[in-house]
């Protein structure tokens, strides 16, 4: 499986990403784009967003699914990669797993081999857990269940993190540092410019710029 875990950049930002997503996927099929991180009533633009950021792939189409269901019965190896974009995380994960959409996903990914393109909330899922986001998004679906599909060996992930306000950041650090050591996990935290590409088993930086990870309440940049 290839797993790009974007920090919420577009366009330029992440030209370096999509350089190395036109290498692994198969460009004779269209992508399937998920926007269940937005509200249904900004779909149609966010369809226009995703067409103009991929346009450089020249992909044969962009389907785009407008609920949870409707992606639970596609058959997703007739597609390149998904691209799940962003949003309100708990939003989306909520919508996962009230179907069987997570399920659909997750075996996509692990039996065949698929290819995943998260941006900001579409990342952010794919971690261990919501919990590192809570000061960005707010829950308003009430979601309980709050774990992702776990594909960095236990690590959460928050995207944005030095795209913000010096205020902001400020906050984000000290609240990362008391999560990393109150849950014992390590935690992501991703500016916009870089990309996390999992696949066989190893973790590739795509980008200019640096990162952080927090753990046991150090934060390290890399």
């Amino acid at each position: 499986m290839n797993i790009f875990l974007c920090g919420g950049g577009d366009g330029a930002q992440v030209t370096a990403a999509y350089r190395r997503l036109s290498e692994v996927i198969d460009r004779t099929k269209p992508c399937l784009y998920i926007p269940l991180a937005m509200e249904p009533h900004l779909y149609d633009g966010c369809l226009d967003w995703i067409t103009a950021e991929l346009a450089p792939l020249a992909l044969p189409g962009i389907d785009m699914v407008r609920s949870a269901e409707d992606l639970a019965a596609r058959e997703l190896d007739r597609y390149s990669f998904l691209f799940l974009g962003g949003g309100n995380t708990f939003r989306l994960l909520y919508e996962l797993k009230r179907t069987a959409a997570f399920a659909h996903i997750r075996t996509y990914l692990t039996a065949a081999g698929g290819t995943v393109f998260g941006g900001s909330a579409g990342a952010i899922v794919f971690g261990y857990d919501l919990s590192a986001c809570r000061l960005d998004d707010e829950n308003t679906v009430s979601l309980t269940d709050t774990k992702g599909f776990d594909v960095l060996c236990g690590a959460s992930l928050l995207c944005h993190y030095t795209n913000r306000a010096p205020e902001k950041i400020a906050r984000s650090r000290a609240y990362l540092s008391m999560l990393s050591k109150a849950e014992h996990r390590r935690i992501y935290a991703l500016p916009e410019e870089l990309t996390l590409f999992v696949h066989d088993g190893e973790t590739e930086v795509l980008g200019d710029g640096v990162y952080s990870v927090f753990e046991e309440g150090e934060e390290r940049r890399q």
